[in-house]
C-alpha cells in the first residue's frame, strides 16, 4: 500500500464556502504531521501485523487471510464518506480517529498476552482498520478545504513524503527494533514493546492536532440544514453517484481490468515477506525479523519512491494510452526476482537488497498506470472525485481479494510455484489492455 493509492483514494468532503480565517495556520505546522498519523496505522494493519503475526507462529495462509480481509474498510470507505458531512467539526472528526486508532494499536499489546490473544488482535485490527480508512477521508478533506489550489500543489510533497515517512518508520524503524528484542526479550514482549510504541505515537499526534489543526466547519451548519435533511440530502447523492458510475460506457471491463491489474502485486505484497523470514528448509530466504526491516525500510522504501516518480514522467511523455502496457509489465515482471529468490536461495544480504529493490522498483513505476486509468478514463463528469474514490474502491478490493487467497495458494504450491503462478496471474491484465479505450470519446472519458 502506498500515498497513492491511501490518501488519494478517498472522496473528501470539501467545504463549497470557506470559513472566515481568525488565525491562519502555517500549512508546515500540520500537513507533515497529519499525513505521518495517516500512513502509520494504515502500515500498522497492512505490513507490520503480518510481521508479528509471523513471529508468533502463525501460518501463512491465516497471515494472508486475515490480513487482507481487513484491506475492506478502505476498500468500502467511498460508502460512507459522504456522510462525514454531518461531523460537526472535522478537527475533531480527526483527532477522534487518530485516538481511537492509537487506542486500539495498543490494546493489541495488551491482548497479545492473553490466551485468545488472536482473535482479539483481529477484532483490535479491525477497528484499526476502520478508523484509518474514515480518517484518511476526513483528513484529505481538511486538506483541500484549508489549503487554496496553489497551496495544494506546494504542499502535495510533503503530504506524499510522511505518508511514506510512516512506511519507512514501520518497516525500516520498528520492524529492526522487533528483531532486536525478540533476541533479548522474547517475540511476545518484543511485540508488545512495538505496538505500546504505535498506539503512544498515535495517541500523541492526536492531542497535537487537537489545537494544531486548522478548523473547518461542516457544510450542513452553514446551510442551515438540520440532521435529518442532511441525511435525505445526502443518501440520494450517494446513489445518484453510485448510479451515474455504473452508467459509463464499458464500467464492468474496467472494473475487471482495475481488478485484475494489482492480481500479482497483491500476491507478492502478502507472501513475500513471510517467505524472506521463513526457514530454508522450507524454501524462505531464512532472514531475521531485523534484516526484513533494513532490506523493506531502506532499500525497498527508496526504491518504491524512484519508480513511482520515474513511472509518472514516462507515462506524461508517451501518454496512458501507449505507456500502459510498459507499464503492466514494468509492476509484474520484476516480480520474477522472488522466483530467482526461492530457486537460488542466496544467503548474500546486498544481493537479497538489490533484488528487492529491482521488484519495489517495477511496483513504483507501473502503480502510477492503474490510478491514471481511474483518474482519466472513470473520474469525470459531475462526480470526480467520487468516482475517482469508487474507482479506487474496486482497485483495493482487487488487492484485498488476491491478497486473502495467496496464502492458500502458496501453501498448496510451495514457494517456487507459487512466484511462477504470480508470474501467470499477470497476463490476464495485460492481454485486457488491448481492449481498454483510453481516451475521450464523445467528449468524455469512457472505458471501452
Amino acid at each position: 500500500m502506498t500515498a497513492l493509492h491511501s490518501a488519494s483514494a478517498s472522496a473528501p468532503v470539501s467545504d463549497p464556502v470557506a470559513p472566515p480565517p481568525v488565525r491562519k495556520r502555517h500549512p508546515l505546522s500540520w500537513v507533515p504531521t497529519l499525513y505521518l498519523a495517516q500512513g502509520l496505522p494504515f502500515y500498522a494493519v497492512a505490513l507490520v501485523a503480518g510481521q508479528m503475526l509471523k513471529s508468533m507462529g502463525v501460518p501463512n495462509e491465516q497471515i494472508a487471510r486475515w490480513t487482507g480481509l481487513l484491506g475492506l474498510a478502505w476498500a468500502f470507505k467511498a460508502l460512507w464518506s459522504p456522510f462525514l458531512e454531518l461531523a460537526p467539526s472535522r478537527r475533531m472528526a480527526v483527532v477522534a480517529c487518530q485516538v481511537i486508532g492509537g487506542a486500539c494499536l495498543a490494546l493489541v499489546a495488551l491482548a497479545l498476552q492473553l490466551p485468545m490473544w488472536f482473535a482479539l488482535c483481529m477484532a483490535l485490527l479491525a477497528l484499526v482498520a476502520l478508523a484509518s480508512s474514515t480518517h484518511d477521508i476526513v483528513a484529505d478533506g481538511i486538506y483541500i478545504a484549508s489549503l487554496d489550489a496553489r497551496e495544494q500543489a506546494a504542499y502535495a510533497g510533503w503530504q506524499g513524503a510522511f505518508f511514506n515517512a510512516a512506511k519507512f518508520l514501520s518497516l525500516g524503524g520498528l520492524l529492526i527494533l522487533a528483531g532486536e528484542l525478540e533476541r533479548r526479550l522474547g517475540v511476545t514482549s518484543a511485540w508488545t514493546t512495538v505496538f505500546l510504541l504505535l498506539g503512544g505515537l498515535m495517541a500523541l499526534l492526536g492531542l497535537y492536532h487537537v489545537r494544531a489543526l486548522p478548523a473547518t466547519p461542516r457544510v450542513a451548519a452553514q446551510a442551515g440544514q438540520n440532521v435529518q435533511q442532511s441525511v435525505r440530502a445526502i443518501g440520494a447523492t450517494l446513489v445518484d453517484v453510485i448510479q451515474t458510475f455504473f452508467a459509463r460506457p464499458g464500467i464492468w471491463a474496467a472494473i475487471l481490468f482495475i481488478i485484475l491489474f494489482r492480481a500479482g502485486e497483491g500476491q507478492i505484497q502478502s507472501i513475500g515477506p513471510l517467505f524472506l523470514r521463513d526457514a530454508r528448509e522450507v524454501g524462505g530466504l531464512g532472514l531475521s525479523t531485523s534484516e526484513v526491516g533494513w532490506v523493506y525500510g531502506t532499500v525497498g522504501t527508496g526504491a518504491f519512491l524512484a519508480g513511482s516518480i520515474l513511472g509518472g514522467y514516462f507515462t506524461a511523455w508517451l501518454g496512458l494510452k501507449r505507456a500502459m502496457p510498459f507499464l503492466i509489465v514494468a509492476m509484474n515482471l520484476p516480480n520474477a526476482v522472488f522466483w530467482y529468490l526461492s530457486e537460488a536461495q542466496p544467503e548474500s544480504l546486498p544481493l537479497i537488497a538489490g533484488a528487492l529493490g529491482i521488484e519495489m522498483f517495477g511496483y513504483g513505476f507501473g502503480f502510477v498506470g492503474v490510478i491514471l486509468f481511474i483518474m482519466q478514463v472513470l473520474a469525470s463528469g459531475s462526480y470526480q472525485a467520487a468516482h475517482y474514490a469508487l474507482g479506487t474502491g474496486f482497485m483495493q478490493l482487487g488487492f484485498v481479494l488476491f491478497r486473502t487467497i495467496s496464502g492458500d495458494i502458496q501453501a498448496a504450491l510451495g514457494y517456487r510455484d507459487f512466484f511462477v503462478w504470480v508470474l501467470a496471474a499477470s497476463v490476464p491484465v495485460l492481454v485486457l489492455s488491448r481492449f481498454m479505450r483510453i481516451g475521450p470519446a464523445n467528449g468524455e472519458p469512457s472505458a471501452a
